[in-house]
């Protein structure tokens, strides 16, 4: 037990530039997950909506219907004549 022990810190070798494109993509890539499903469970602000229902309460409630142009032309393709039996 009188043996002398290596306590000191393994080598460790400094990452490449790909482990550290990596790891600070990985990074962004959980923030931005969270802010999605921050996003979804705290939606955005009432005072959005209240503007968007007081715009359409001024207006009528009939549908507005499209003039219709003229109707597309069907082309039709002149049938074939039966193939001759040899």
């Amino acid at each position: 037990m009188s043996a002398e022990l290596d306590f000191s810190p393994p080598e460790v070798p400094e990452p490449t530039l790909l482990e550290s494109i990596l790891r600070y993509g990985l990074f962004l890539g959980a923030i931005f997950q969270l802010i999605c499903i921050l996003a979804i469970i705290f939606p955005t602000s009432k005072s959005h909506e209240q503007e968007e229902t007081e715009s359409t309460d001024g207006k009528t409630t009939e549908p507005v219907k499209k003039p219709k142009g003229p109707a597309p032309q069907i082309r039709q393709k002149p049938k074939k004549e039966s193939k001759k039996k040899r």
